[in-house]
């Protein structure tokens, strides 16, 4: 840094204007008058063409010259002012980052080359590119790297406080905390760090190190700022940064906002079951929610899920079903025999039959309002997701059908039932939730000690086979109970084992197969036992 000096004789250069300075603090006491600045606030002379600092630490120095980087957009102003060099070294063209320490003497050089491989002369710096210029202020920008500094450095004309981390985004943890109380001397630090997994992780992993509320991390839609710019998309970078938030963690949001989303979502998220005991009970079906239906082999779980299925489609929601252990087709026409209240499943189809079915078609407007998913050959977990979320975003599903999850993870190579059903629940919790859709899933059930569920046995949330996580994440969880051995083989009871809505649980109603027209309907509670002698009391499997 150059002497004191008395304000005679500045008019030596061209005045271009008014400048923050390093050492006081001021924000608009340095004069830069192109080859000198001066600062009227504590009298300090610099000459800007000149290495600031001693360099005697070095001996292998690089010293380079000052000029624009032509190809990444920097003008040759924005490289003077941090002193950002270019040289011939080892006959490749090098980019020289200088870095200081709080004296201005350059303790180490961090050396870049055309293939993108970096390395140090001197000490590889444990602060950040840049930190020696600023003591302090309101806002404060850190960059994964050197030129992505110089980039919005002269967005705001070199004249707003940025610097870069030195090694890259494994090591941003460990600068920020070594420099954690210089970095607190700032009202706000904004994290633009490279837009892959490794920026992102490492953007949150400092913005948890600051004070809360000081932390801000910017959103690109390019890899980096320096992309931005060379993109010429300036402006939309500039939003960015200024336009960016107060960074929280994940799970915290204010009341606001929470408040603000029940009212967009209020008169649209509830839904009813086709049978009212259900509704009594949960209160309607709702996005953002995952039903369980367990029950055991042959208890109607797979026909339940079509019946609410289809009065959903018949109240204008789109659908996405995901039948696992049935053809598109099989599944397409028995939703078709509902409406028409006629099992064609069961029976060899006519054409006459055929011209029905698609009359059912035309009338649900099904081309609108179901998708399937052609799930064979591809059970991976990742696959299935990814098939789900198109659903739910693509195709704007309201609410998805998964029948049933175990045979996603039998057709997984794993021998962890238990993990692999954890894992794939917490992925269908935060789908739901990113996704604003509602999820029906099937269940099966344990073996039961004693008698079968074929012979009536009461389910229990705590008979669901492979984990407890799906009754832990799932909202609520209906048990079908049906004595296909008994009186009565065709009545099932539906009895609430999970309620995360009102805790209410217990039996909520009674329903009755109807083999003539294939129809699930409910039953009087009262009158449960009072059926037509005439219809057949044959066992049956849906």
């Amino acid at each position: 840094m150059g002497e004191t000096m008395d304000t005679e004789g500045l008019d030596s250069g061209e005045h271009k204007g008014h400048l923050p300075c390093e050492d006081c603090g001021s924000s608009d006491a340095l004069a830069d008058y192109g080859d000198h600045t001066y600062c009227f606030s504590c009298k300090k002379h610099t000459k800007n063409h000149e290495y600031e600092g001693k360099l005697s630490q070095i001996t292998d120095l690089i010293l380079g010259d000052v000029k624009p980087l032509k190809k990444r957009g920097i003008n040759a102003d924005t490289t003077k002012r941090w002193d950002y060099r270019t040289a011939l070294y080892d006959n490749k063209t090098v980019h020289i980052a200088n870095y200081r320490d709080g004296g201005r003497e350059i303790t180490g050089q961090k050396i870049r080359d055309k293939d993108k491989k970096f390395w140090w002369t001197g000490q590889s710096s444990d602060k950040f590119w840049g930190q020696h210029k600023w003591k302090g202020g309101r806002i404060l920008t850190v960059t994964e790297g050197e030129i992505d500094a110089l980039t919005i450095s002269q967005l705001g004309e070199c004249k707003w406080p940025v610097v870069s981390i030195p090694n890259g985004a494994a090591e941003a943890k460990k600068i920020f905390k070594k420099n954690l109380e210089w970095l607190e001397k700032f009202s706000q630090v904004k994290i633009c760090f490279d837009q892959d997994d490794a920026g992102r992780k490492a953007a949150e992993e400092c913005a948890v190190l600051l004070s809360p509320g000081k932390a801000y991390i910017v959103s690109l839609p390019l890899k980096d700022a320096n992309a931005m710019l060379m993109e010429g998309r300036v402006e939309e970078l500039n939003s960015a940064l200024w336009e960016a938030q107060p960074w929280r963690p994940d799970g915290i949001v204010g009341v606001e906002e929470v408040w603000e989303n029940y009212l967009r979502t209020e008169d649209e998220d509830s839904y009813m079951y086709p049978f009212q005991g259900l509704n009594e009970k949960f209160k309607g079906i709702r996005k953002q929610e995952i039903v369980c239906i367990t029950a055991g082999t042959g208890q109607g779980k797979s026909q339940a899920a079509k019946e609410i299925a289809f009065h959903l489609i018949q109240n204008g929601l789109r659908i996405g079903y995901v039948a696992l252990e049935e053809s598109n087709l099989k599944t397409l026409i028995g939703l078709l025999s509902l409406h028409l209240s006629t099992p064609y499943h069961l029976n060899k189809i006519t054409s006459e039959d055929k011209d029905h079915m698609e009359w059912a078609m035309n009338d649900l407007q099904l081309s609108r309002k179901l998708y399937l998913y052609d799930h064979w050959g591809s059970l991976d977990e990742d696959n299935l997701m990814a098939r789900l979320r198109f659903l739910a975003r693509g195709l704007d599903c309201d609410f998805i059908v998964l029948d049933h999850i175990s045979i996603v993870v039998s057709g997984l190579d794993t021998a962890d039932e238990r993990r692999t059903i954890d894992v794939l629940m917490t992925k269908l919790r935060s789908f739901v939730q990113e996704s604003k859709v509602g999820l029906i899933i099937i269940s099966h059930l344990k073996k039961p000690f004693g008698k079968g569920y074929e012979e009536g046995a009461q389910t229990s949330i705590n008979s669901l086979r492979g984990s407890a996580s799906i009754a832990q994440i799932s909202d609520n969880v209906i048990g079908l109970e049906r004595d296909q051995q008994g009186e009565e083989p065709d009545l099932v009871t539906v009895r609430i084992l999970k309620n995360r809505l009102s805790g209410e649980t217990g039996v909520a109603c009674y329903l009755r197969y109807n083999r003539d027209t294939g129809r699930l309907r409910e039953v009087d509670p009262e009158l449960q036992k009072v059926f037509d002698q005439g219809e057949s009391q044959n066992a049956f499997d849906f």
